[in-house]
């Protein structure tokens, strides 16, 4: 069976048991390691992948051939992305009418800091913002530091290192996402292909899950030889943030979450129309 999800610690904390054998019962998984951006594109376009872990933003393109699974995934609080101007002073709180027909720095079209972003524009960006350039993320503190753009998108460890280019916030979109619903931000989905068992696959998924918390040190070689030289406390900080009980199970808040983001964007006009009832069926 062929699987996808990031080398990210929180995606192989939550697989390293699947795929290694450790959960009876299970085939034997071919894995295929690689950035969400990468499979978002994949269950898109691809039809060799079994199981997929995506960003919920891109789960309207994939949901012809595959269907959520309600467990594995990624949801959080206190990790929203920032948008970000250049000038270090955060002193003085920042005009949102500031961005009116600018040009802001993304780092996909497809990602949930993306569509938060365009959700809080509409509501507070007097007219809109003009050109959307998408860049490589580790570009954009530069280009807004240099005022090659105006505004920039972050997501992940800029949040910590974003005064370290001379820039500050103008809104932090979790903050904002959180306080607007109570509800956490949907960050990353597990998908399986319509043709399989969804409930076995939810099982496997969260019997693998129950596996790394009750035998938290079993992974951690598979972790860090994944983990891209990051220090094992900031790996250990990575899966702590990450793996939550949404993982074990989305639950009543979990959709909730998942449904408000993709119901909002649908009015927006920024995903395709779908059924976003049918996400829970």
């Amino acid at each position: 069976m062929k699987i996808a999800y990031s080398p990210c610690p929180n995606d192989t904390f939550v697989f390293h048991a699947l795929v290694h054998g450790l959960v009876p019962g299970t085939p034997k998984f071919d894995v295929t390691y690689a950035d969400i951006d990468v499979t978002n594109g994949l269950a898109a376009s691809s039809t060799e992948l079994d199981i997929l872990k995506i960003s919920y933003a891109a789960l309207p393109w994939a949901l012809p051939e595959y269907k959520l699974v309600p467990c594995g995934g990624a949801l959080g609080r206190g990790c929203g992305p920032l948008v970000l101007r250049a000038g270090a002073d955060e002193s003085t709180p920042a005009d949102a009418a500031a961005l009116s027909g600018k040009r802001v720095a993304v780092p996909s079209e497809r990602s949930t800091a993306y569509l938060l972003f365009r959700l809080w524009a509409a509501r507070s960006v007097p007219g809109g913002v003009g050109e959307i350039v998408v860049m490589p993320f580790h570009e954009i503190m530069p280009a807004v530091r240099d005022g090659r753009i105006d505004a920039g998108l972050v997501i992940h460890e800029a949040r910590f290192t974003y005064r370290n280019y001379g820039l500050s916030q103008i809104v932090d979109l979790g903050n904002w996402w959180e306080s607007d619903t109570g509800l956490p931000i949907p960050l990353g989905a597990i998908l399986a292909r319509r043709s399989l068992d969804l409930e076995q696959i939810r099982e496997w998924i969260q019997a693998s899950v129950a596996y790394a918390w009750q035998h938290p040190e079993a992974s951690r070689s598979y972790v860090m030889e994944h983990a891209q030289e990051m220090d094992p406390q900031v790996a250990k900080a990575h899966i702590d943030l990450y793996v939550n009980e949404f993982t074990s199970s989305l639950g009543d808040d979990g959709f909730a979450a998942v449904t408000t983001l993709l119901e909002r964007a649908v009015a927006e006009g920024l995903v395709p129309e779908m059924d976003v009832a049918a996400l829970r069926s």
